[in-house]
């Protein structure tokens, strides 16, 4: 018996809804930004004219409309969105969870302990890691080497030993004894650091 595939016209109705989601998710985006966009010039403007008092008024009206707004993106798109800090190789989030980053990500955006980030949950569970607030930095440069005891890599500078994230050796294609620049937080001490490159 002669068996004939054929091809099922298109499911119309699949196509309208995911069509509609975007619609919704796209309007929502777009109010959130004209939102922000419209409070903070007001806030600008206050400050210009010098009433601090309704400018910080202002300011915390649009902070609350702003959670207010996310919440009701996140219950229409069906995500989360989470906020957090940087520890070199995980987000801390404001939940107090700990949320991993993808080494290839904090690598190629060169982060660096203390940056602000944020998460999204998408509802199929997926993350997706955003820089929303890089700390100021400073570089210095220092010899790739390996920790003797754990086998993992590590940037020597004079006295001081930093743990670097393995994926920026591939990326970089960086070998023990090379010189390069890594990144740190400006203020204060940190374990780890960024390699930024390596240093010609």
């Amino acid at each position: 018996m002669d068996e004939t595939l054929f091809d099922c016209e298109p499911d119309v109705e699949v196509h309208a809804n995911k069509r509609e989601y975007a619609d919704t998710r796209n309007r929502l985006a777009l109010q959130m930004l004209k939102q922000t966009r419209d409070s903070l010039n007001h806030v600008i403007q206050l400050l210009e004219e010098g009433d601090t008092v309704k400018a910080t008024r202002q300011l915390v009206d649009f902070v609350s409309r702003k959670k207010t707004t996310e919440a009701d993106l996140e219950s229409s798109i069906g995500s989360r969105i989470i906020e957090g800090v940087f520890d070199g190789q995980g987000m801390v989030g404001g939940d107090g969870i700990r949320y991993l980053v993808p080494e290839n990500y904090a690598s190629k955006s060169k982060l660096v302990e203390g940056d602000m980030l944020k998460l999204i949950i998408q509802s199929d569970g997926t993350h997706i890691f955003k820089q929303i607030g890089p700390v100021e930095r400073r570089r210095i440069v220092g010899t790739l080497s390996q920790d003797s005891s754990t086998q993992t890599p590590v940037v020597v500078c004079d006295s001081d030993v930093y743990k670097v994230l393995a994926a920026s050796i591939s990326y970089f294609k960086i070998i023990p004894g090379d010189e390069v620049v890594i990144l740190l937080p400006a203020g204060g001490t940190s374990v780890w650091a960024a390699i930024e490159r390596l240093n010609f």
